[in-house]
């Protein structure tokens, strides 16, 4: 008999207990059952697998490498199970189902919100989740199926088997400050003028700020040691526009912020690119709300935000 027919939930949540506690006796408190049998499960799962899931050490239990990918697994069908709760709850409010969408600030000020405005007229009833952070640990949160779509630049990686993604478009990268910032009273602007102020980038590991650490290797040009770290859209806005820091955004939310004027373009090219894709786990496209988002997103780039005229791009 294929052991996994013999899982249940509870076993999950014994498997995860384990983990978090590295301790049977503490485990078996937490999960209102006896250590004895709590051990005796655990053996008999390992010899039903034919691997070792824990360490039996003096100062407890500790997961193997088979240990941590089987929980893996149960994290991710934990997190499916409940987008399913709460997918059905949506439904039985009289809405079109869930969906959950990560954004990192790539897309937070522009793609994904108007994405968001296209799926609420096609589908009203749409129970909307939005999460905001930096893409490695959103690819992670997708990974878990804490998600189901995010939107941001473009990273490598990610795990195939698992997620999908698509190119939604590609950018350049602008300075920006704000926009009464001494510099836009120069005439020109070099690098000194540039670097006569502290810097706002986003932080190490990011794909935007792989992206400005590769245009200023072209050239010639290294980041400057004083510079100020942030993974925030609203954190960074607030910082220039109430400093003369000089930050990093890609061009749709430059655009945008700098039409509501929140900042504005320096006139300082860098030379390289961005793209900013969508990523979506296999399974999730089966469900409607889901295969909305997809599609909405795919149409984003040319829509505008309510009250705003439609960009233009050059």
């Amino acid at each position: 008999m294929d052991w996994t027919q013999r899982l249940r939930l509870r076993n999950l949540q014994m498997l995860q207990s384990l983990a978090r506690t590295g301790n049977m006796s503490r485990s078996a408190q937490e999960l209102h059952t006896t250590q004895p049998g709590l051990s005796k499960w655990l053996k008999e799962l390992e010899d039903d697998i034919g691997l070792t899931l824990f360490e039996r050490l003096a100062r407890g239990l500790r997961p193997t490498v088979h240990g941590e990918a089987l929980l893996a697994h149960s994290r991710r069908i934990e997190a499916q199970l409940d987008m399913a709760r709460d997918d059905m709850a949506a439904m039985l409010e009289g809405g079109s189902g869930l969906v959950a969408v990560g954004t990192s600030g790539a897309s937070a000020s522009d793609t994904v919100p108007l994405a968001v405005l296209r799926l609420l007229q096609q589908m009203p009833r749409s129970h909307v989740r939005l999460v905001e952070s930096t893409m490695d640990l959103l690819m992670r949160q997708l990974a878990h199926a804490e998600l189901d779509v995010i939107v941001g630049r473009t990273t490598a990686a990610y795990d195939q088997e698992l997620i999908r993604t698509e190119v939604l478009y590609m950018e350049p990268l602008h300075f920006v400050a704000r926009p009464q910032h001494p510099l836009f009273k120069h005439e020109t602007i070099d690098w000194a003028d540039m670097l006569d102020y502290r810097w706002l980038v986003w932080p190490r590991g990011t794909p935007i700020r792989d992206a400005l650490e590769a245009a200023l290797a072209a050239e010639g040009r290294a980041l400057p040691r004083d510079h100020v770290e942030s993974n925030s859209v609203t954190v960074n806005v607030t910082l220039l526009n109430s400093s003369s820091m000089i930050g990093l955004a890609s061009h749709r939310t430059a655009q945008r912020f700098a039409r509501l004027g929140a900042m504005r373009i320096l006139p300082m090219r860098l030379s390289g690119f961005g793209s900013v894709s969508m990523y979506w786990n296999v399974g999730s496209a089966e469900r409607a709300a889901v295969a909305k988002m997809l599609d909405c997103l795919r149409h984003a780039e040319g829509d505008a935000l309510p009250g705003m005229p439609a960009e233009q791009t050059g």
